[in-house]
């Protein structure tokens, strides 16, 4: 019973946020809520959550300051050069500019955290994509992908959990599987260059003079026939009626103004170097992340606005997002407590190992590779890897499949995972971006999914799995 209302609540879960007919925060209270007391433990309700919050209380700290972090560096125009230099690769093509995400978020992925890659891509990307009214879910579909293949580096997560839940050299785990991820990587790069014709065939070129000139300047867009006609962009409304699709002007190049008052050209060298040691900290792990983007904000604050005004000013103008996203993760405490609380989890797990074909045994880690997809989309990365998991490496063990094998293919599901509503970072994603979580769901999860099997598919061809 738990294991169909398990899988029930997550269906309820996924359908109502994806037709919108609730709000993310309010889904992820209130249907586990409900759920509870169907499987008769709503007096263990409070257990729950307060559990869940207390396991998710530091990622919600991190984020929190690490929004306030980096958009003081954004402010401060640290990031300008980065989209400029993006902006000349791309030359207003729509095509460029997709691809140009999925690099972007490829190499800042580098650092293992899926937060600060959102945060600078989003940053980054964000005007561009609005000044040329490209799809966002393209963008967020793409890095959330991008970042997916790459959180698979040892230092990302998946990896070590997977080394120490079966007591493995984490190198032994990743390096063999490098030509695979390399393909799931390349992988990415193509969708994202398909991705981009098709906008690049649905907006047409803009030149580069275009989508720099000023937000007041007069810019073409399309009117409900199809037709150019010119329109002043300066406040994203139009005398022309509905039909009139105005770019969103003050959302759009706003980052790239080089006249607004919070750069800070002096302290560019101080701010680059800052956020170097702050990265560089994280991958050596010589304090908590949270702690450490804590001390990054407070001295990114007071060096750069070290006047009071000033300081609350930068903090009220990132509140909005720090509260959305913040919220989105104590929300989510909700539904993780009461998925593991209530044992749902666990059932649900054990009903899906308990349905591999005993014919199966064999070729436990082609299993282990496809029920990574499904189980690392509606678990946590430590449910699988230290519940489940050691699970399935017994099971193959006993049919002479390698623990190594088992882990590697583990690792195939990530891709879909970064963009699950278990995980923190999707929602710092989604909230920068502006975009519906449920739209998100809707376009992503097929291209991830897709990319997961191409991962597994080049691993079993180059016999690494």
């Amino acid at each position: 019973m738990l294991t169909i209302l398990g899988f029930a609540m997550i269906a309820t879960f996924l359908v109502l946020i994806m037709m919108k007919k609730m709000s993310p925060i309010a889904a992820l209270v209130l249907i586990p809520a409900l759920f509870c007391v169907l499987v008769g433990q709503g007096a263990q309700l409070g257990d729950y959550v307060i559990e869940g919050v207390g396991n998710l209380a530091p990622t919600a700290a991190m984020l929190m300051f690490a929004i306030v972090y980096f958009g003081v560096m954004i402010d401060v125009g640290l990031f300008d050069p980065i989209v400029r230099g993006i902006l000349r690769f791309c030359k207003a093509d729509p095509m460029r500019v997709v691809v140009g995400t999925a690099v972007l978020a490829a190499i800042v992925s580098l650092d293992g955290d899926g937060s600060t890659t959102f945060m600078i891509t989003v940053s980054a990307m964000y005007p561009l994509y609005k000044r040329l009214k490209m799809s966002l879910v393209v963008m967020t579909g793409i890095a959330a992908t991008a970042n997916g293949v790459m959180n698979t580096l040892p230092w990302g997560g998946p990896t070590a959990r997977a080394a120490t839940a079966l007591k493995l050299d984490a190198g032994d785990i990743f390096v063999p599987m490098i030509p695979a991820l390399g393909v799931g990587l390349l992988f990415v790069f193509a969708l994202a260059y398909v991705l981009g014709r098709r906008e690049r065939k649905r907006l047409g070129h803009l030149t580069l003079d275009e989508v720099l000139e000023p937000q007041t300047d007069t810019v073409l867009v399309k009117a409900g026939g199809g037709e150019d006609r010119p329109t002043a962009a300066t406040g994203g409304g139009t005398a022309d009626g509905p039909e009139a699709d105005v770019p969103e002007a003050a959302d759009g190049f706003q980052g790239l103004d080089p006249n607004r008052p919070t750069l800070r050209p002096k302290l560019y060298w101080f701010n680059a170097a800052l956020t170097v040691a702050l990265l560089a900290a994280m991958i050596m792990e010589l304090l908590p992340i949270p702690v450490l983007f804590l001390i990054g904000a407070a001295l990114a604050l007071t060096v750069n606005f070290p006047h009071m005004p000033d300081q609350k000013a930068r903090i009220a103008a990132h509140a909005d997002n720090v509260l959305n996203v913040s919220g989105m993760v104590f929300a989510a405490a909700v539904f993780t407590g009461v998925l593991t609380g209530t044992g749902m989890v666990k059932h649900m797990a054990d009903w899906l190992v308990g349905a591999i074909p005993e014919g199966m045994g064999p070729h436990m880690a082609l299993v282990t590779g496809l029920l990574s997809l499904p189980l690392t989309y509606f678990m946590s990365n430590d449910g699988f890897y230290f519940g489940v998991l050691p699970v399935l490496a017994e099971a193959g063990a006993a049919h002479g499949v390698s623990p190594l094998e088992i882990a590697r293919a583990s690792l195939v599901g990530q891709a879909l995972h970064m963009s699950s509503p278990l995980v923190p970072a999707v929602y710092v994603l989604v909230g920068m971006a502006k975009v519906e979580f449920g739209d998100h769901t809707r376009f992503t999860v097929k291209w991830a999914a897709l990319t997961s099997l191409v991962v597994l598919g080049a691993g079993i061809l180059f016999g690494i799995i």
